[in-house]
Order: structure tokens, then sequence, then C-alpha cells
């Protein structure tokens, strides 16, 4: 695969609505900014260990090991729904606790939300095994190209996603969001449970 190529595939897989873009929308309306960029930084650090598997054939081992993939996927699949619950459960539509939380927040607790819908997606696993097994070949140098592709693609999730959490809370959007925050909350966390929903009952 030709470099461009690579380049492109790369953008457009990044910037497909998926449960990280869900979840970067939901965590930047409920708390703020900075709790949207340290999701992001948490799903771009899940990428560095999809591409660190990739590589040493981890991911191809588990998908042909049904028990072992379905455990991963059901993993994931109750991660996903367990916060699409939380966020329909509890949202609210006012400008006080957006503001409040955007103050206190835990830099760790979103960086671990990112880390773990992105890492216990299992189609994201599958897509960084199909990539990887035309990047690593006999040929010198596959591996250490594929390497530099691993990283390029953890940088484009963090930018990306910093960008979609920087443009949501943007003075140009913020005001406008903040009035329909309850139905955001609620629209984001069903649309967690149906990716959740549908990662589950996927055979």
């Amino acid at each position: 695969m030709e470099v461009m190529s690579l380049a492109l595939v790369g953008l457009l897989i990044v910037m497909s609505p998926g449960a990280d873009f869900v979840l970067i929308l939901k965590n930047s309306i409920n708390d703020g900014r900075n709790a949207g960029l340290w999701t992001a930084a948490g799903i771009s650090l899940a990428i560095g260990v999809h591409v660190s598997y990739s590589m040493l054939g981890i991911s191809y081992l588990i998908s042909q090991n049904e028990a072992l993939f379905s455990l991963v996927r059901y993993l994931g699949a109750g991660y996903l729904i367990y916060i699409g619950l939380k966020g329909v459960l509890t949202a609210n539509n006012t400008l006080e606790t957006v503001e409040e939380e955007a103050e206190t927040i835990r830099p760790v607790q979103y960086v671990m939300q990112g880390f773990l819908c992105n890492l216990l997606n299992p189609k994201t696993m599958l897509f960084f095994l199909s990539l990887f097994s035309q990047l690593i070949g006999p040929e010198q140098g596959s591996g250490a190209f594929a390497l530099w592709y691993g990283l390029y693609i953890a940088v484009l999730h963090g930018l990306w996603f910093g960008a979609v959490a920087m443009a949501f809370t943007s003075s140009l959007f913020k005001a406008y969001l903040l009035k329909m925050k309850k139905r955001l909350n609620q629209a984001c966390g069903i649309g967690l449970i149906g990716f959740g929903s549908y990662l589950a009952i996927k055979s």
C-alpha cells in the first residue's frame, strides 16, 4: 500500500463517527473542554496498545480464539452500555453543573474512560489486525515502517478528538449546546448503549 493511501485510510478511520466520538462529545458537553481533551488523550494512548499487540501478532491469536475474542467483545459492549446508561440517567440541563464539574475534573477519570472505550472495542482490534497484516512482511524495514505508521495513527487520534473537544466547547457552539444539554446527554448515552448492544449481539 502506498504511503499516501495509508495516510488517507488513517484519516478516514479516525474521522468516522463511532463510540469514541460519542464519548468525546458527551464528556465535553458535560464537563467542559479539559474533560474532552483528557478523554482524547486516553483514546490516543489506547491506539498505542493496539499497535503494540498488532505488531506482536497477539491480535491475530485473539481473533482465532472464539472464546477469548467473545470475552473481549462482551467486556467492550458492557463498558459502553454502562457509560451510556450513566449518561442517560444523570443527564441534566443546568449551567451550574457544567461549570462546577469543569473546575473539579479528575484527569485520570477521563483518560481511563477514553482509554477503555477504545481499547475494549473489538472492531478497532480487527481494524488494526487487518491493516498491520498488510504492513508487516518479510521485507527488511517493514516493521519499522509499521511502527511509524502506528505512531501516526495514535497522534492523529489525539489531534482529531482534541479538535472535536475544542470545537464543541467553543463560544460559537457552547451557548447553543448548553440549551440542549440534557437532550444531547441522553442522545450520547443512547448512542453508546446502541454501540455496546450492537457489539454484544453481533455474531
